[in-house]
């Protein structure tokens, strides 16, 4: 944006003052590299997101952490320039009128990105996730072998949890990518945007981003039910009326997979029975005992070898003695439940962590920091040896974490 440079303040000579059409606006330096440039820079580096922003050199974020590149402090002209590069002239208007904006685009050759652009203090800045360009599959991710028989049902609602970054995508790429090679069906995706492209093996894959193909995600819903699928994949239940068509979906004969920004289980389905009025809430929990399949939160945990990271997993089956608990407004003990009953596939935040302890995948550090009830988990490790001398702990850091009490 061109700012004008006010006149000097000079005395009284008498002259006339020069008129508004001689002022000239300030030139803008360009940044040293392109928005693209810095994007092969984050897909060689393996990094996850690049985040633009005035004050600051550019950031990227390798195995969870933010680290600098080898670029300069970037201005307020430099990242509105260099995320003009993505941004077009329509969703430019876009931009300016509600401050923020979701793209999705290739960088070619290499992958595709979803990008959020937005507003910082004025200035423009944005963030970039790198999507791996192929899609893994569940025996690559080592995903557990219960996510390979939920992809066999032929109706009911699979949800995803955990933060942003925590791997969500992924997992769900991979078991569509696992049912496209298995059936001769018809799987629908609403994302906003358009993560990754999947190939049809034996399946016909419909692919409709939020803005282009859609207007929201209860809108893309509405009509799904009219275009004869078998699989939908929601990217996102973000309100009331998208959460309400998913589980009629699911309730009338689709398989649903989507995600929510929860932590665990429990909290994933206060959040979609909290969502609605309550005088509906008990008919939702009845729907959401019949229709749900299972809940995974997942969890990204840094590598014991300080490269890469190791999903972790909560997974919740609806077993009957789940379902109970819904109808009957005892969530709160859905934890032991799943700590109870792994023969069915279940498994703790906690008891996953453990295993990759045990397995010598993640350091003691990084399972005490994450897990759940941090005071038994400290006590598991110290029977079983893992940690010998609980002082430790304190020149770890840990010791404030275990003094406050459960995470």
């Amino acid at each position: 944006m061109s700012v004008n440079v006010p006149s000097p303040q000079r005395q009284n000579t008498g002259s006339s003052p020069k008129p508004a059409s001689a002022v000239v606006s300030r030139p803008r330096v360009r940044y040293p590299v392109t928005i693209m440039e810095l994007l092969h820079h984050a897909f060689e580096i393996g990094a996850s997101d690049l985040h633009i922003g005035a004050s600051m050199p550019p950031l990227f974020r390798v195995d969870g952490e933010l680290k600098e590149g080898p670029f300069p402090l970037l201005t307020g002209d430099h990242t509105e320039l260099l995320l003009s590069e993505v941004v077009s002239q329509e969703n430019r208007s876009r931009l300016l009128e509600e401050k923020e904006l979701d793209i999705g685009f290739d960088l070619p050759g290499r992958c595709r990105l979803r990008g959020n652009v937005f507003f910082e203090q004025g200035r423009w800045a944005g963030v970039f996730r790198i999507i791996p360009p192929f899609i893994r599959t569940l025996d690559e991710l080592g995903a557990p072998k219960i996510f390979k028989a939920m992809m066999k049902r032929h109706k009911g609602m699979i949800l995803f949890t955990g933060p942003t970054g925590s791997g969500k995508s992924t997992s769900l790429a991979a078991m569509i990518d696992y049912i496209n090679r298995l059936k001769n069906i018809h799987i629908l995706t609403i994302e906003d945007p358009v993560e990754f492209i999947h190939n049809p093996v034996k399946a016909r894959i419909t692919h409709r981003e939020l803005g282009k193909d859609t207007l929201s995600f209860s809108e893309g819903l509405k009509r799904a039910l009219r275009q004869d699928p078998d699989v939908i994949l929601v990217g996102e239940m973000r309100d009331l009326e998208t959460i309400q068509l998913a589980i009629m979906a699911a309730e009338t004969g689709h398989l649903v997979l989507s995600t929510l920004h929860t932590s665990s289980a429990a909290k994933s389905i206060h959040r979609i029975i909290d969502v609605f009025p309550t005088d509906q809430q008990s008919q939702i929990r009845m729907t959401l005992s019949e229709n749900l399949i299972a809940i995974i939160a997942q969890s990204l945990v840094p590598h014991s070898t300080g490269t890469g990271r190791v999903a972790a997993y909560e997974i919740m089956v609806n077993t009957s003695a789940v379902a109970n608990l819904i109808r009957e407004e005892k969530v709160f003990q859905i934890p032991s439940v799943i700590e109870t009953q792994s023969q069915f596939g279940m498994i703790s935040m906690d008891q996953s962590l453990m295993k990759l302890v045990e397995t010598g995948s993640i350091s003691v550090k990084e399972a005490l920091l994450r897990a759940t009830e941090t005071k038994i988990m400290r006590d598991r490790l110290i029977k079983m040896g893992y940690i010998e001398n609980p002082q430790t702990l304190q020149q770890d850091g840990i010791s404030d974490t275990l003094k406050s009490g459960d995470n």
